[in-house]
């Protein structure tokens, strides 16, 4: 990106750094310069090195593991730029911690998708670029301009170059049929849903399937994989239906506990995400997990934000995200 964009930064926060330089590497700048450390405590400390006074500035923070940490240092970065004149401050979330907290399931409880949102809105952003929200109402929670994109051209792009003979695809339970049901639109297949009975948090158990699905090649599409649970019991119950063989499709690869080694020692052919979230060594290892960039949809989005530019043209969900 050349200098008559004007003054637009882009700086990081620890969680994904590789991210953020690809995203700056497509856009042709530099990350803006930054210090972060922790005292003994572990109180977080930033310190913005280079003037960012009228400036556009971007920052690049998923909240993943630790999220508490992770987030407690974005909202730390705004306060510090917002001290610093910066005129604009955009949250660059790819992946948005919480988002599973987004209602009242039962009493009590609370609604921590809209505190997060509260606290970067008190914070000093002024706009919030994120994708593939777990609930796309989230949006709402926000008293500023959220920007929403969706990885579904960057997974269904490389899906196609696989050229699986007669897919179908997979809602993993019956809260993400409309999100299947956009995958199978584009991809011109069918859709089959399993009914889901969910026994406590992290626990799942895959019980029937509506949908035919024997003989073919499944996918199953979520925004996210957690513990791998849902997932590897859709597989086996898809297998047990008859189906030729299984992959994973999210966004999100959150890849905790024991998800690696379910993955590993199960019969899925694959699992195939985006880098929002960076996988450790180990995870980067087993050869079952495939990574796609969405740094050149972020750095899009963001090079559009900053012009003024149409953002909404990246995507076409057709209604129906």
């Amino acid at each position: 990106m050349g200098d008559d964009n004007g003054r637009v930064l882009v700086f990081s926060g620890r969680s994904n750094q590789s991210l953020t330089q690809e995203i700056c590497d497509y856009m042709d700048i530099n990350i803006g310069n930054r210090v972060i450390k922790a005292f003994s405590d572990e109180e977080i400390f930033v310190r913005i090195e280079e003037n960012v006074r009228g400036g556009d500035v971007f920052v690049i923070q998923s909240t993943c593991t630790p999220g508490n940490t992770h987030l407690m240092e974005l909202l730390i970065m705004i306060d510090a730029l917002k001290r610093a004149s910066a005129k604009r401050i955009t949250a660059v979330i790819p992946y948005y911690g919480y988002a599973r907290q987004d209602r009242k399931c039962e009493p009590r409880v609370p609604i921590t998708a809209k505190l997060v949102a509260d606290l970067l809105h008190t914070a000093g952003t002024d706009r919030v670029l994120t994708l593939d929200l777990h609930a796309g109402q989230i949006q709402g929670f926000f008293n500023i301009p959220v920007d929403h994109l969706f990885a579904i051209n960057v997974l269904i792009g490389y899906i196609k170059k696989l050229n699986y003979k007669d897919p179908v695809v997979i809602s993993p339970d019956a809260g993400g049929v409309e999100r299947a049901r956009a995958y199978a639109k584009r991809m011109g297949t069918s859709l089959a849903i399993i009914d889901k009975r969910r026994e406590g948090p992290n626990v799942a158990k895959a019980m029937n399937i509506i949908g035919d699905v024997k003989g073919k090649v499944a996918i199953i599409v979520d925004d996210m994989i957690d513990t791998a649970g849902t997932l590897i019991e859709a597989t086996n119950a898809l297998l047990g239906a008859g189906a030729a063989e299984v992959h994973g499709l999210c966004t999100h690869p959150v890849l905790s506990g024991p998800a690696g080694e379910r993955i590993q020692n199960s019969p899925i052919k694959s699992v195939i995400s985006t880098n929002t979230i960076p996988l450790s060594k180990e995870l980067a290892d087993i050869d079952k997990i495939k990574i796609l960039s969405v740094a050149p949809l972020f750095g899009e989005a963001i090079i559009r934000i900053h012009t003024e530019s149409s953002v909404s043209s990246l995507f076409d969900a057709d209604g129906d995200l």
